[in-house]
């Protein structure tokens, strides 16, 4: 379908020429010559926003001459001017997990246009939409050959009703195409082969328009594509389907932080521990909801892939994106992954037309700026329970026993223990921790009972699109595991081992530079093509070893080269996770144990019986270099995506009926029509004050979406399991809530439903637990039905960056399903604050230093927000009384994070799905 421009073009349109070849596209320098402006100074990330204004100027019905103008005053003002603009992205991007429920939300809404009398063929995303089954595969299998082809067995029988309802919707929708399971993890492919740097595309006049690939995504890490100088960023599936539907991303233009990055990465040091570092000082700086973007010399020295790594991380940090503009690296990048010639040189010609050519005078203004040398980088980790919790590796036994000391009271160590520790030198002894116990029996290998304690590593998986997109920390893994593998170590028998690469093209060069073998016998077999581990796939733990860890409430470990580590998310049984390089997943698991100081202890013993450490395996920057290039050529990108879309044999096999609508199979667990369009009017509502709500969950710091809707296993003794058991599905049958998210009975259920979710209502209890309106402690679901049932709404409370993580909408729909009207915190993470206004709920923040703790809240507290009806406008101040227990009021201002008009519009009509409907109907 071809784009539709802006009306009037004549004043910035503008013609170039790029392998022979003549192209259409809209100059910034001519709209300075026409007087709209100085825009020579603005970032180029800015720049591609400036542009998609500059093709969409409609006199101002969406984009007008003024919100282009506001770009120049952006300058001017020191990078300053939050001005609501109408942002269109090209493109849509989506994986299984948020994809399903958006396509059920599309289907839903042919169902709800064709009530209205409207036209179901309406319902058809304009704009080009790649969906990336990647979320689904679990790691069953593991540290054996057949690992690979038997989870892939597991993942067709437990999701073929999804599969089939996603295949349904490649073929119900216009400009929609997935990518089978098996292919990679969505970002990765983005990164390797769907991102083209500048788009072209006929307009509504034939003419060929180049202009800057952009896109929106339903996972937050759609960011990573920014390395690329693609413009990307995370959203809920409900503002995705916005935009696809047409409806332009309504944003307000934000600060744009520069990250200058000079020098060089040191010897030993990967692009995991540099942007772990990145992370921990752009949360320090403060991004939420603002673009950074990386410049300096430093760039010089800094493959794509390390640049991919940090954009990668953008939710990590806070940032909207993490942007890198376009230079020669990124024109070398494009060659090596297979890309047409003639598209390199258009990115070339156009970047250096427009204005969006990194060279040696680029010097923009930015908002703030902030600055690292990648020399002082040091090598890392990051956890126990959150990305910015940066350890320097020299610190993390330390640091890791500091956390144990705060979950529990040791013992002091034994007679015993001292005299064990000292005939072996200080290096302590596989079922053994200093200062603790000899722990406890998890299992028996070759004769010997090995026994776990606090800090043993149960899970070190390779996984995730932040670092398996990057080929010199892959390389760098197989090289340890080779140099182990030589002097005889290899992993702890209680270590869950994986490899689940991003992209197929990894395997290959891994087989190639005969890595693949080494991996091998230390356990990181190939497990699948997928998120896995990262997005809390990654499967059972043997059950000894599961029940070692639960009967004696051990602080079990888990190590991840991947981009997540919140509490609840990697495992039911693992309460410390770490992000680490995929070199240092390997160490780890040979290690076994956080406790040991892998910078001066010994990670094992070799076959002569002598010490092994770190710097006797670690690979050298040189080493890894000349591995990956001589070994990942560009033939290697386009042979495996030649045919990308195709899949195996099991996709293809899979049928699907041709209809236009969707036949909802009623006895479906994984698919149901969700209640949002039911009996919806034609006409929008009024936002009314909320009168009398009562508080559902009281929250803390740092409430990520995971917390709220989280994505992994779930127990029978649960709402969720409690109604599957009722659906007749076995709990070995349950799959994970990521899976159902096509059924919002089993979503509403898992809603606040984390295993580590703290509600302070309660004492002292973890869990989805609240009180229902006669006191008495339930789920917080049953709490939530009974509140509805005695006509009764609800808020939640929270304290800072409420909604952090990933961009899953379902931590938005959950919400609104329970019956919540507003959310009240002290700050909002950006998606999830979009995404509660697309569901009707009303984020509110604090304000005049009052928050949860000042006020005294304990949740059994009335509260009554008023100013809501009526002339309701963006960023509102309000009035909110609290009634206490105790019978006496107090009345607060409450800020109103309804950024924009158009929110209120959405608030109106119910969501942002109900807005873009009701309009569908009446065109």
């Amino acid at each position: 379908m071809p784009i539709e421009t802006g009306k009037d073009t004549s004043k910035t349109r503008r013609s170039l020429q790029a392998a022979g070849k003549s192209y259409a596209y809209y100059s910034i320098p001519a709209a300075t010559e026409a007087g709209l402006g100085d825009f020579s100074k603005l970032p180029a990330s800015l720049k591609v926003v400036l542009e998609n204004l500059l093709r969409f100027e409609d006199g101002g019905k969406t984009v007008s001459v003024e919100d282009i103008k506001a770009f120049a005053e952006w300058a001017k003002l020191g990078g300053q001017n939050p001005r609501e603009i109408a942002y269109r992205p090209a493109r849509v991007l989506m994986q299984d997990f948020t994809g399903v429920p958006a396509v059920v939300d599309l289907a839903a809404m042919r169902d709800g246009i064709k009530a209205l009398g409207g036209d179901p063929q309406k319902i058809n995303p304009l704009n080009p939409v790649d969906l990336v089954i990647d979320h689904s595969v679990m790691i069953d299998e593991f540290g054996t050959p057949r690992a690979f082809e038997r989870n892939v067995e597991l993942e067709y029988e437990r999701n073929m009703e999804r599969y089939t309802f996603l295949k349904w919707g490649q073929n119900a929708f216009n400009n929609f195409r997935v990518v089978p399971p098996g292919t990679g993890i969505c970002h990765q492919v983005n990164l390797e082969y769907l991102a083209q740097t500048v788009w072209t595309d006929k307009d509504q006049n034939g003419e060929e328009v180049a202009y800057p690939d952009t896109l929106v995504g339903t996972d937050s890490h759609t960011t990573m594509v920014n390395g690329l100088a693609v413009l990307g960023w995370g959203v809920g599936g409900i503002e995705a389907e916005a935009a696809m539907l047409g409806q332009p991303v309504s944003m307000l233009i934000p600060e744009v932080v520069g990250f200058k990055i000079t020098g060089a990465l040191k010897e030993g040091v990967t692009a995991t521990d540099l942007v772990l570092k990145v992370v921990q000082m752009l949360r320090k700086h403060g991004v939420v909801g603002k673009f950074v973007e990386f410049y300096g010399e430093g760039l010089d020295h800094m493959p794509l892939a390390d640049r991919a790594t940090i954009a990668n991380m953008a939710p990590e940090y806070g940032a909207t994106c993490g942007f890198f503009p376009i230079d020669n690296e990124t024109l070398r990048y494009l060659r090596q992954t297979g890309r047409e010639e003639d598209r390199i040189a258009l990115v070339e010609a156009y970047a250096k037309e427009n204005g969006f050519w990194r060279g040696a005078d680029y010097a923009p203004v930015y908002s703030s700026t902030l600055e690292l040398d990648q020399g002082d980088v040091v090598p890392a980790i990051s956890g126990p329970k959150r990305p910015q919790d940066h350890v320097p590796l020299t610190n993390s036994a330390e640091e890791f026993r500091k956390y144990i000391c705060g979950t529990r009271e040791l013992p002091e160590p034994t007679e015993k223990a001292e005299r064990r520790w000292k005939e072996e030198g200080g290096a302590p002894a596989p079922d053994y921790l200093p200062g603790h116990h000899d722990g406890y029996k998890a299992g028996n290998v070759d004769g010997y009972d090995y026994k776990l304690h606090d800090g043993s590593i149960v899970i070190a998986s390779i996984t995730s699109c932040t670092n398996t997109s990057n080929p010199y920390v892959l390389m760098a893994a197989g090289l340890v595991a080779r140099k182990a593998r030589a002097l005889g170590l290899t992993r702890k028998p209680w270590v869950k081992t994986s490899l689940a690469p991003g992209s197929q093209v990894v395997a290959e060069y891994l087989e190639a530079a005969n890595l693949q073998e080494d991996l091998d016998a230390l356990g990181f077999n190939l497990v699948g093509f997928g998120c896995t581990t990262c997005i809390g796939n990654s499967g059972p733990l043997e059950p000894a070893i599961s029940k070692s860890i639960n009967d004696n409430d051990l602080v079990a470990v888990s190590v991840l080269s991947g981009n997540r580590n919140f509490e609840g998310r990697i495992s039911p049984d693992v309460r410390a996770n770490y992000l680490a390089s995929p070199p240092l997943v390997v160490a780890y698991a040979i290690a076994g144990d956080m406790n040991i100081d892998l910078t001066t202890e010994p990670l094992g013993y070799s076959n002569e019986g002598k010490p092994v450490f770190l710097k006797d395996i670690w690979p050298s920057s040189k080493e890894v270099a000349e591995l990956v290039d001589t070994i990942v050529t560009r033939e290697m990108f386009q042979s495996k995506y030649a045919d990308v879309f195709k899949g195996d044999e099991r996709w293809q096999a899979v049928k699907v009926t041709d209809s236009e609508t969707y036949d909802w199979p009623a006895g479906s667990t994984y698919i149901q029509n969700p209640p949002y369009f039911r009996g919806m009017s034609k006409d929008p509502g009024e936002i009314h004050n909320i009168d009398g709500a009562r508080v559902l969950a009281l929250l803390g710091d740092m409430i990520t979406t995971d917390h709220i809707s989280p994505a992994g296993s779930f127990k029978p003794t649960t709402p969720a399991g409690v109604y599957l058991t009722e659906h007749q599905v076995a709990p070995k049958d349950f799959n994970s809530y990521g899976s159902r998210r096509g059924n919002h009975e089993v979503m509403m259920r898992g809603t606040f439903a984390n295993i580590r979710i703290k509600n302070e209502m309660l004492d002292g209890v973890e869990g989805g637990y609240s009180k229902g309106p006669n006191g008495e402690q339930m789920a917080i679901y049953d709490a939530a039905m009974a509140y509805e049932a005695a006509g009764i709404p609800l808020v939640v409370i929270g304290g800072i960056e409420y909604g952090a993580g990933s961009s899953r909408d379902w931590a938005a729909k959950g919400t609104n399903l329970l019956g919540v009207k507003a959310v009240i915190a002290e700050s909002f993470e950006r998606i999830h604050r979009s995404n509660l206004v697309g569901m009707g709920v009303v984020p509110f923040e604090f304000t005049n230093g009052d928050n949860r703790k000042t006020l005294g809240l304990k949740g059994d507290e009335v509260i009554s927000i008023d100013g809501l009806a009526g002339d309701f406008k963006p960023l509102s101040l309000v009035d909110c009384t609290i009634k206490y227990a105790d019978g006496h009021t107090r009345t607060i201002k409450l800020k109103a994070r309804v950024d924009t008009e158009v929110e209120i519009e959405y608030l109106e009509n119910g969501g942002v799905l109900h807005y873009v409907l009701r309009n569908l109907a009446k065109a």
